[in-house]
């Protein structure tokens, strides 16, 4: 099923975030926690993208898994950052051979050893040649895309940014997922400005539970995460505590998707890090509010 039809149907939704295995040895571990997240029978399940594509297959693999023995629509990520063309069209026959039929559409990361390259020459220099390559591979498939609703890290400004996104959008995206943000008045905003400019397409919040201390420095370097004073406090008062930083951190992230499905907001993506049980934590706490 394509995530642009269950996310107009105006239900409120939780979907997931999984990432693949790194390594061989350890495939049979993240199934395992990637199917105990299927059997909360979210929306759907994103998986994600292994740099430079080293975990491609497994990629398929878990999304392949979690649609057939579960019935849990996948999303599959592909990043095309300094791929050739002829490397992305064979991963795109691996995806449609797989079944799949969502796709995330994403630059990826530019490799350290690459930073300084001229990238000029390169087949793929943005997401949205991606989106492009896609639409043309596949006018069916369904394609997401990622925004920042507190801008792109390699932007001038948020309205250079907002300028590339509707690109993106023209280009075909479907729907589009946000970057994590632990303020919720920097989506608001930004969904005033996107709105304003013309993009119309569902945009599915990202929520990100911090549950360790040691995640907080990784969720600033990957976003460049604005932090409220109350986020800080939180992890002030309760950083030096494992188990009570985890619950703390569960409760803000829940406390954040309850106040955006109260303002309109009808699905949420939880980057939950392949962790079952914050998955199933914060779906139980919202268990009333979506009829789970």
């Amino acid at each position: 099923m394509k995530i642009i039809d269950l996310i107009t149907k105006n239900t409120l939704s939780l979907s997931f975030e999984v990432f693949p295995p790194k390594t061989e040895t350890s495939f049979e571990s993240v199934k395992v926690a990637t199917e105990e997240i299927a059997k909360l029978s979210p929306a759907f399940m994103s998986v994600t993208y292994g740099a430079g594509g080293g975990t491609s297959q497994y990629t398929l693999d878990i999304a392949r898994n979690i649609k057939s023995a579960y019935g849990v629509p996948t999303l599959a990520h592909l990043t095309c950052v300094s791929s050739t063309r002829e490397t992305i069209r064979e991963r795109i026959a691996d995806i449609r051979a797989a079944g799949i039929q969502n796709i995330m559409a994403l630059r990826g990361d530019i490799p350290k050893d690459l930073l300084d390259a001229d990238r000029s020459g390169w087949d793929y220099r943005y997401a949205v040649d991606l989106v492009r390559e896609l639409k043309e591979a596949d006018p069916d498939f369904c394609i997401g895309g990622a925004c920042y609703p507190e801008i792109h890290p390699e932007s001038t400004n948020q309205k250079e940014d907002i300028r590339r996104l509707h690109e993106k959008v023209d280009a075909g995206c479907d729907f589009l997922t946000t970057q994590m943000f632990f303020d919720n008045n920097l989506l608001y905003n930004f969904l005033y400005k996107i709105r304003e400019a013309g993009i119309t397409v569902p945009i599915i919040p990202g929520i990100m539970p911090i549950t360790g201390a040691n995640q907080v420095e990784r969720a600033l370097k990957l976003s460049g995460s604005f932090m409220p004073q109350r986020f800080k406090s939180l992890v002030d008062k309760f950083g030096s505590d494992p188990d009570a930083m985890k619950q703390a951190g569960i409760a803000y992230a829940t406390d954040q998707i309850i106040d955006l499905f109260a303002n309109g907001i009808t699905n949420v993506h939880v980057y939950t890090m392949n962790k079952p049980d914050v998955a199933m934590k914060i779906q139980s706490n919202l268990s009333d509010i979506l009829n789970k």
